[in-house]
């Protein structure tokens, strides 16, 4: 719902700040008194163009700002959360213009595109007006007014879904290309690679396990003299060896040992140990030896296959313990442009089975669709005969995308045209209409899709243009009646018929002050005898009569009865 309007230095409005409530508002009021410049200012606060010619004589610049009351559910809400802005309580879209026509753009005091600000006004607020461009009068948006008149919604899921899945099965099949075009480019390469690698059977870790097997070998030498030297120590020969010392302490000692009473019994004991555990370490000494043992055709033989393999892994830009990965890399790309043509295949199938399917609910959506367009223009025709527009034909246009595009949305694009009378030419409203027409054609328009208007303020200007009497009563009442129910509808109007449907009423009036001073619009809202003294103004002209006001009450109570 649209809650306030607020302006700075627009055009004749110096400053303006209105609260607006739910229900039918009425704006009136002498014809250029500026009644137009209160919807200048919700088009720029909703991304209408700006223009520096807008701005007040005398100002740096002009702002527009206009205010919501939305709930979470709203989609105005949905988007710009997307966007990162809380919309949870309100909505205030403001517009500033400098004296250089640019201008700057903010929702909720947050800066935004232009492009944000219109799709967010696109979703609070319907314009009906002779230069309006958007709502109804946009074609783009006349497929998705036609589904939700008809009650599409399962059809479309179903489009949607078929659609979808034309999109996964067309990369998936894009992607499969790509990948055999690739390899096959590269087979013979591959193949090459793939036999190298082979040959060579890199394991994972032999690196490490190789590297240290060389640096023992080449320590080898240093080694094997230490480990020589501990032998020589230990050795029986020549008799100053561990073993042999160890030997002669014992035969020393045994000798005597019968004559000690048992006490040298534990340091035969400890020379026995200790003479086991020095033959002990000779024997691992003689084994380490062996294996140490300097063979210059085993130590090349570890050298080449070391080269060998990081040779390899600089050729393929990888690290040596990758080399087995890339082989079996290697293996499945190949092994892919052995199984590719039954793979593409298979994908080309799914591809295929998914465009028909989207074909026929596509077509079931265009035979919904054309039952409704169907209902749709018989709907809008008995609205237009009320409304002086019985010569006119209506026509819901169903045709093909451009190209025969398939679409997440069908493959039908939609227009409301109409015919001023029967057999012209069909066109665009705004082309085919006349502004006052244009605007009684979005009205009929809107009493048949009003369900499509939910959460959105609506506007029309000069809505009653050129008619009078029981037209302009029917058009206050289906405005009254677009109202009704928490409805909001804001009508700029020179008919006393639809003033009198007002649940508000403004005048809009534009003050002369005194000379070498600007001229000035203000709006002042009317109840009781003020709005009495209105309505029969518009009844009678300048000069106001008795009967002018008995037949402004029988309005007022009329409009207060339906």
């Amino acid at each position: 719902m649209l809650a306030g309007i607020s302006i700075r230095n627009l055009v004749l409005i110096d400053r303006l700040d209105l609260q607006i409530t739910p229900g039918l508002t009425v704006l009136t009021g002498e014809t250029g008194a500026g009644k137009s410049i209160l919807l200048d200012a919700l088009g720029l606060a909703t991304g209408a163009r700006a223009d520096a010619a807008l701005i007040r004589k005398g100002c740096d610049q002009a702002i527009a700002s206009a205010e919501f009351c939305i709930g979470p559910s709203h989609p105005a809400a949905g988007l710009l959360l997307e966007q990162g802005i809380d919309a949870s309580d309100a909505v205030i879209l403001r517009r500033v213009i400098g004296a250089d026509g640019r201008s700057r753009a903010f929702i909720n005091d947050q800066a935004v595109s232009v492009g944000l600000l219109r799709a967010a006004g696109d979703l609070l607020i319907e314009v009906h007006g002779q230069n309006d461009d958007r709502g109804l009068l946009n074609a783009a948006g006349h497929r998705a007014l036609l589904d939700l008149f008809g009650g599409h919604s399962a059809e479309l899921a179903a489009c949607r879904s078929a659609y979808r899945e034309i999109q996964q099965t067309a990369a998936a099949l894009d992607q499969a290309r790509t990948d055999m075009e690739k390899a096959q480019r590269e087979e013979d390469y591959l193949r090459h690679v793939l036999k190298e690698l082979e040959m060579l059977a890199p394991r994972e870790g032999e690196e490490a396990e190789l590297a240290d097997a060389r640096s023992l070998m080449m320590s080898s030498q240093k080694l094997t003299g230490e480990i020589n030297a501990a032998l020589g120590a230990l050795s029986v020969d020549g008799g100053g060896g561990a073993e042999a010392l160890l030997a002669s302490a014992m035969r020393r000692l045994e000798r005597i040992a019968g004559q000690s009473a048992g006490r040298l019994d534990a340091a035969l004991g400890a020379l026995s140990s200790a003479a086991s555990d020095a033959m002990e370490a000779r024997a691992q000494l003689e084994l380490a030896l062996s294996d140490m043992e300097s063979d210059p055709h085993r130590l090349d033989a570890f050298e080449a296959r070391l080269f060998a393999l990081r040779a390899a892994a600089r050729k393929h830009h990888v690290p040596v313990d990758a080399l087995p990965g890339l082989q079996a890399r290697i293996a499945d790309q190949l092994e892919l442009i052995d199984a590719g043509g039954a793979r593409l295949d298979d994908l080309e199938k799914r591809h295929a089975a998914s465009l028909a399917a989207y074909d026929l609910i596509a077509d079931r959506l265009r035979a919904t669709r054309q039952q409704s367009a169907a209902q749709l223009d018989r709907a809008v025709k008995k609205e237009l005969a009320p409304l002086k527009l019985e010569k006119a034909v209506f026509y819901t246009v169903l045709g093909p995308l451009a190209g025969a595009e398939r679409s997440a949305e069908g493959i039908d694009r939609v227009e409301f045209q109409v015919a001023a009378n029967p057999g012209a030419n069909p066109g665009a409203l705004n082309k085919i209409a006349s502004g006052g027409e244009m605007s009684r054609f979005m009205l009929a328009l809107r009493m048949v899709l009003a369900k499509s208007a939910s959460g959105r303020a609506l506007v029309f200007d000069e809505v009653d243009s050129a008619v009078g009497g029981a037209v302009a009563d029917a058009i206050g009442d289906r405005l009254a009646r677009l109202a009704a129910g928490g409805g909001q509808v804001l009508v700029v109007t020179h008919s006393p018929q639809v003033a009198a449907r007002g649940a508000a009423h403004w005048r809009v009036q534009k003050r002369n002050h005194a000379k070498g001073t600007a001229t000035t619009t203000s709006v002042e809202i009317l109840d009781g005898a003020a709005r009495r003294e209105e309505i029969a103004r518009m009844l009678a002209g300048a000069e106001i009569t008795d009967a002018a006001r008995a037949a402004a009450d029988s309005l007022m109570t009329a409009g207060a009865r339906r």
